[in-house]
């Protein structure tokens, strides 16, 4: 299957998701968003995913204050994507109709019930859903604190949730 797995990534946390998605998709490709701003993301499968930040998508200015807050804290590095533009937002935003195409949504967030943190796979799912996109499933990974690292097991569930995708899409495919 022809899939590709985008994301947003402050931390590390979420392009650990997208790397152990990937592998569960079957070696889908994996990519920072600003390069598939540049690339362009066609495929039969187009699987997209964020941080959870200030109950949404990410911004700008909530990367930069992640990325500064990273800089005081002993121990917190960087994705080497972090402030990278465009963020998740702005590609969502200038992202072309899919007339039809699937697409699957997740994102990182806390260990906390949804109404208190938010969930930012959903509005990724929305704004895809108004490109044109089927979404076919979205997924929270959770992770320990703000900066991470993900919870025990998360990757391995990230792991099984791409092979589960895999599964589904082919046999919408086949049907």
């Amino acid at each position: 299957m022809n899939a590709v797995v985008v994301y947003e990534s402050v931390y590390g946390n979420t392009r650990a998701v997208a790397e152990a998605v990937a592998k569960g998709l079957g070696g889908a490709e994996v990519m920072p968003v600003h390069e598939a701003a540049a690339r362009g993301a066609g495929a039969e499968l187009l699987v997209v995913g964020g941080p959870t930040h200030m109950h949404g998508l990410a911004t700008s200015r909530s990367r930069q204050m992640a990325a500064a807050a990273a800089e005081e804290e002993a121990g917190v590095t960087l994705d080497p994507s972090a402030t990278a533009e465009p963020g998740l937002r702005r590609w969502l935003s200038e992202l072309a109709d899919a007339n039809g195409a699937r697409a699957a949504t997740f994102d990182t967030r806390l260990d906390k019930a949804p109404w208190l943190t938010g969930v930012a796979s959903r509005g990724i799912a929305r704004r895809l859903h108004r490109h044109g996109y089927e979404i076919v499933a979205t997924e929270s990974f959770l992770v320990q604190d703000a900066e991470g690292p993900l919870e025990e097991g998360e990757l391995d569930r990230a792991r099984a949730w791409g092979a589960e995708l895999a599964a589904r899409v082919a046999q919408t495919t086949s049907a």
